[in-house]
């Protein structure tokens, strides 16, 4: 099977890594720049295009896979829909058209993946698995911080000069609905949403981006604390679960989910690995969770199994994101969608 990638920046190179540590050797690269046509072709070997049309007639892949800008997405999902061919798209904060696409993705019977990385991450599936068996009890409140520094994302290039220093698909915004794709997927949508939404610093070339998000989420019998931010020098994931049999902890540096056990009153530890991440990439951001990713939307597109996170599930995702927004606006709790 034949694969186009769309956009060859960082997470496009990426892409074509894990379609060829999947086995897969007829891949292909699209971008209008000519530098990242050439990095590929001397990075990977593969050949290039610069017309997203002409690239579609001459190998007709199977599916696309589209690592364009968050705002660009729907361009290409569009393509993807008139030609019929399956597609994968990165994560999105912009839900230009999401509606008619996932509707006319439904009708013609493609497959349409919208990313859901975390949910790949061995610490979160443990965690996911904990939560769903009943292992904490009866679970009362989350506390969650995900924090990165946003200079640090490219240090090849300015924070001004790619998508994150964009407002509408800044560093800060882009991540919460990363990171709610796999909070959602353990614990549902809430009935209700609060947020605190700032500019809390100067990042050069970033002036005009949030670069803190704080959010109340309130699932009634349970509430949870998220912070996400692009202000911290050092990289962190860092969760607390409060359950009434068990605690549960978790620091996405330790590769260990921790649980407190009152009866016991000890801490057991249950450890995971993280496969080696590739050069230049934080070691916690191993490159098989996004492997294991791709190889489940192909299976998908096979028919050997379907794709977790559905248009649907993806634009309800982006709703909470607007509606966290919205409550800072407003300064009043929101509708969370639940």
């Amino acid at each position: 099977m034949k694969y186009l990638v769309v956009g060859l920046g960082s997470m496009g190179k990426r892409r074509v890594r894990c379609l060829q540590a999947l086995g897969y050797r007829d891949v292909y690269g699209f971008d209008s720049r000519a530098d990242r046509r050439k990095e590929a072709e001397k990075l990977y070997g593969i050949r290039t295009f610069d017309n997203v049309e002409t690239a579609i007639q001459e190998t007709a892949p199977h599916a696309l896979v589209i690592s364009v800008p968050p705002d660009a997405h729907h361009i290409f999902m569009k393509i993807a829909v008139q030609k019929r061919i399956h597609f994968f798209v990165e994560a999105s904060v912009v839900d230009t058209d999401m509606d008619a696409i996932r509707r006319d993705v439904d009708e013609i019977g493609i497959v349409g993946a919208p990313s859901a990385t975390l949910r790949f991450h061995p610490g979160i599936r443990k965690i996911g698995e904990l939560v769903k068996t009943g292992a904490l009890g009866k679970v009362s409140n989350v506390i969650y911080h995900c924090g990165q520094y946003l200079p640090d994302w490219h240090t090849y290039e300015k924070v001004s000069e790619y998508y994150v220093s964009n407002p509408a698909t800044g560093g800060a915004r882009e991540i919460v609905p990363f990171e709610l794709t796999w909070i959602t997927d353990i614990f549902g949508m809430p009935r209700k949403a609060f947020g605190n939404v700032r500019r809390t610093i100067r990042i050069p070339g970033a002036e005009k981006i949030d670069d803190t998000y704080n959010c109340l989420l309130d699932y009634g019998d349970l509430l949870a604390t998220i912070t996400i931010d692009v202000v911290s020098r050092s990289a962190t994931r860092r969760l607390t679960i409060n359950g009434d049999a068990r605690q549960l902890r978790w620091d996405w540096n330790k590769n260990a989910v921790d649980l407190f056990d009152p009866a016991k009153n000890e801490w057991e530890s249950l450890s995971y690995e993280v496969q080696k991440a590739a050069a230049g990439y934080n070691p916690n951001i191993g490159e098989q969770m996004y492997i294991d990713e791709l190889r489940t939307f192909i299976e998908a597109t096979q028919g050997k199994g379907k794709w977790g996170n559905s248009i649907a599930d993806d634009h309800a995702v982006l709703k909470l994101l607007y509606a966290i927004e919205a409550s800072d606006r407003a300064g009043s709790v929101q509708p969370g969608g639940a």
